[in-house]
């Protein structure tokens, strides 16, 4: 509120250009108050100043410096009516003297709080109305090119509104007088929550969360006695799997600045003790509101520290492959302003960034904007429009997997300071794309010999570009995994431990998505072992292998170097279509084009041999294509 007062005084004092005579009135009394008001507000004494400004304008009712300046201050001070009060009582007079210059000049200001009321009809209406009153220096300024944009894009949002519902929280939520930045698990039933009882210096933040049962949200409850202490805690994003934890400390003994980004795992159904990211995340100065993809790879947060595009940024970090976190970087001032950019949310795609900003064009106060990630990286914000941005800050927007529901924070001002914040939520559009249907598949990784669980490495696999789109790992004390990604055509999953054979899968033949209880048995490197090679792909009746094929060929080279001892049987299978003396030989040539591969990859050909078994071990009956489509494959066996 503080920005609009200073870009209202801003505003102010172009319209005041150019003017003949220094005040409208002569009154010397009412201008020593006028003045003294001034004083009081430079020093941002409010109440004094207001009460200096009401005493020039009673002493002198033409006073029209007086009315504006009184309604400006209730204006940044969020008593909004009292301020359109103030100018019609000052308009009022108006039509006494006939002033075209005060007359815009109240107009525009008439305008302004009917901005800030959020009657937005009125407030295009006035100011169109009044603007063959503003003047040439005063349309000509940057600061009315600004506002002329906002217009233009309110005019534009209410003319073609989303369709939407907003709803505050039920009860037992919003029972705090401040409780912000909303998070939910993957499967959305625990929000996460940032509480605050009062807005003292005193009332510190913890974080809370509730569990949504029998259609109901339970009464919150602190996360942790380790993870709340005695210093502010809150801001924070959670897993998929709801077992890694990023959350803002403030002011703690081992902080780099003022506000670190701390990180802690449940365990066994414990949080465990947090600990610090580190001077790679983290800075001498403000970080927070830290957002993770959904596979864990990359955090995005904000921050006030130097080498920005302005005062807060979004920066990010990635996760290695040794589990450390690279040196952060700033987004860039395609997202980020010579404002603020704040409360970063990554949707589960990794290819969708929301953020709050009052640097770029809105709709008024901070607007919930996205990013989509795109050949050159992440690439020019959109608004996401009205009625989800109006005039009031939006902030900490999260969206479901299921796309279905948007959470979010809205704050209310008094006094130039938030005064209370709640947690709403509305129906997501979808006239917003937010790209592929995203799945979930769970389960849990299990030694196939003893039944223990293994923290296994799970990698989700683009097949036809090679790449790896997620990496999720099964808990170390139960196995359990949750992986959330986009419902892609083309994917392989790949389970891997060293020590173990991997376990690899065809995302659509093996019907993985949604599976909730996806068991996966590793079986330990042992000789006589063996595992299905999919993902290898030939023609039919060819031995060339498939582009698709490199991403499988390149995880077993891995496996070779990781298992350096390791000695392996390549197999070709076929299907019974064809004589078999043709079908061992089309398997063994199969085979060899793979041992090929891996010596190409520089994997020492003694190490690996080939045997073609045509369709004389079949994993299924003939009977259909389905079926016969299993029986062509390539098997590793360990030697």
């Amino acid at each position: 509120m503080l920005r609009f007062l200073l870009f209202s005084l801003l505003l102010t004092a172009v319209f005041f250009q150019g003017r003949a005579q220094d005040y409208s009135i002569i009154d010397k009394r009412a201008i020593r108050y006028f003045e003294e008001g001034e004083g009081y507000l430079l020093r941002r004494q409010l109440p004094e100043a207001k009460e200096k400004f009401k005493e020039a304008y009673l002493r002198s009712k033409d006073f029209y410096e007086a009315y504006i300046r009184h309604a400006q201050i209730l204006l940044s001070s969020g008593q909004v009516s009292e301020a359109l009060e103030v100018v019609k009582m000052g308009q009022s007079r108006l039509a006494i003297k006939e002033s075209d210059f005060f007359k815009g000049k109240m107009g525009w200001l008439e305008g302004q709080i009917y901005l800030q009321m959020g009657d937005f009809p009125q407030a295009l209406k006035t100011v169109t109305e009044n603007q063959p009153f503003f003047t040439p220096e005063f349309l000509e300024s940057e600061a009315y090119q600004k506002k002329k944009r906002q217009l233009e894009i309110i005019a534009e949002g209410i003319k073609n509104p989303l369709q939407l519902k907003k709803e505050r929280l039920p009860a037992p939520l919003n029972q705090f007088r401040l409780q912000y930045f909303p998070v939910l698990t993957a499967d959305g039933q625990r929000i996460f929550f940032t509480k605050r009882d009062g807005i003292s210096p005193r009332d510190h933040e913890d974080i809370y969360f509730s569990n949504y049962e029998n259609g109901h949200w339970t009464s919150p409850e602190p996360i942790s006695v380790l993870i709340n202490t005695r210093y502010n805690e809150g801001t924070c994003t959670i897993s998929a799997d709801g077992n890694l934890l990023i959350f803002t400390s403030c002011d703690t003994p081992d902080s780099f600045g003022s506000c670190d980004l701390y990180l802690t795992e449940k365990i066994d159904g414990t949080w465990q003790k947090p600990e610090n990211m580190g001077k790679e995340v983290n800075s001498r100065f403000w970080d927070s509101q830290p957002s993770l993809s959904a596979d864990g790879s990359t955090l995005f947060f904000s921050s006030n520290r130097p080498n920005g595009e302005g005062e807060n940024d979004i920066w990010y970090a990635e996760r290695q492959t040794d589990g450390k976190w690279s040196e952060a970087k700033n987004m860039g001032e395609k997202v980020n302003t010579s404002g603020n950019e704040v409360s970063p949310f990554v949707f589960f795609n990794n290819t969708i960034l929301f953020f709050a900003s009052d640097g770029h064009d809105g709709f008024g106060g901070k607007d919930i904007f996205l990013s989509r990630f795109g050949p050159k990286g992440f690439e020019k914000p959109e608004n996401l429009g009205y009625p989800i941005n109006d005039q009031k800050d939006q902030l900490a927007l999260f969206i479901t997997a299921e796309k279905d529901y948007a959470y979010y924070t809205e704050n209310n001002y008094s006094l130039d300071r938030v005064d209370s914040s709640f947690l709403y939520r509305f129906d997501f559009p979808q006239e917003i794309d937010l790209g592929e249907k995203i799945i979930v598949t769970e389960g849990r990784v299990i030694n196939e010999e003893t039944g223990e669980p293994v923290d296994a490495m799970l990698s989700l696999v683009d097949l036809d570009k090679d790449s790896t789109l997620y990496r999720f790992k099964a808990e170390g004390i139960d196995g359990t995994f949750t992986m959330i990604y986009p419902d892609q055509a083309f994917s392989g999953l790949y389970v891997e431990k060293k020590g173990f054979m991997p376990k690899i899968y065809n995302v659509d033949r093996d019907s993985l998505k949604n599976r909730k209880n996806l068991e996966v048995k590793l079986e330990p490197i042992a000789s006589g072992n063996y595992f299905v090679f999919e993902n290898v792909f030939f023609d039919f009746d060819e031995t060339s292998l498939k582009p698709a094929s490199e991403s499988s060929l390149n995880r077993l080279v891995k496996f070779l170097d990781d298992h350096p001892s390791v000695a392996i049987l390549i197999a070709g299978h076929t299907d019974n279509v064809g004589n078999d003396t043709y079908n061992v030989t089309l398997s063994k040539k199969r085979a060899e084009k793979v041992r090929a591969f891996l010596i190409d990859a520089g994997i020492a050909g003694e190490r690996i041999n080939t045997v073609g078994k045509g369709s004389s071990e079949p994993l299924r009956p003939n009977d259909t294509e389905e079926n016969r489509s299993y029986n062509r494959r390539i098997e590793v066996e360990i030697q």
